[in-house]
């Protein structure tokens, strides 16, 4: 095993003749890989090629049922790489969602992203709000106003957790301006959570 990947997990479905996979790394304990197949031979290739360290999009490759979170190995733990990586993540995320506000959500993401300076923080998402923090899991100082997407295609930002008291917008844009006027100043790197 690589010391920057956790044993693969293998669960067994209790209804049906399936099963599910996570590969998760061990700093923050995030997916790297997940899927589920009935076909138990793919589940075996996919935890070999694990185990012997292939590459992420090479497991892919070989087992088709294997899902790509996005996030990418960061085996030195650069806080920058794990930044870009958690990022990559939530951009695929979003784009795979299957919810009625997924543009919505998907044009927040992509709209706090193209904004250097919320690029450079640790991004992080709960009940579709999106926040942001100065260090990386698994603690994170959380910094700055949350950003909501609605189902009424419209943005919220807010100094609470999906409370919009800083107003509801049109665009992603506009909401993205807000929360940059609301961001304190002289952040500085993200640095390791841990």
């Amino acid at each position: 095993m690589l010391p920057h990947r956790e044993p693969l997990q293998i669960s067994a479905w209790s209804h049906e003749r399936r099963w599910s996979i996570c590969g998760t790394e061990p700093f923050q304990s995030l997916s790297l890989i997940d899927g589920s197949t009935d076909d138990l031979a793919e589940v075996a290739r996919a935890a070999r090629a694990w185990h012997d360290g292939a590459a992420l999009s090479d497991i892919r490759k070989a087992v088709p049922f294997v899902h790509l979170t996005g996030r990418f190995e960061v085996p030195d733990l650069d806080s920058a790489r794990l930044v870009e990586s958690e990022w990559q993540s939530m951009r695929v995320e979003a784009g795979e969602l299957d919810y009625v506000w997924q543009e919505t959500y998907q044009a927040l993401i992509e709209a706090a992203h193209a904004e250097p300076a919320l690029r450079a923080l640790y991004p992080f998402t709960s009940h579709w709000a999106l926040r942001f923090s100065t260090t990386t899991r698994p603690r994170m100082t959380v910094v700055g106003p949350c950003l909501t997407a609605g189902s009424d295609d419209t943005y919220g930002v807010g100094t609470g957790f999906i409370t919009p008291n800083l107003g509801l917008f049109a665009t992603a844009h506009e909401a993205v301006a807000v929360a940059m006027r609301h961001m304190p100043s002289r952040l500085g790197p993200v640095t390791l959570g841990g």
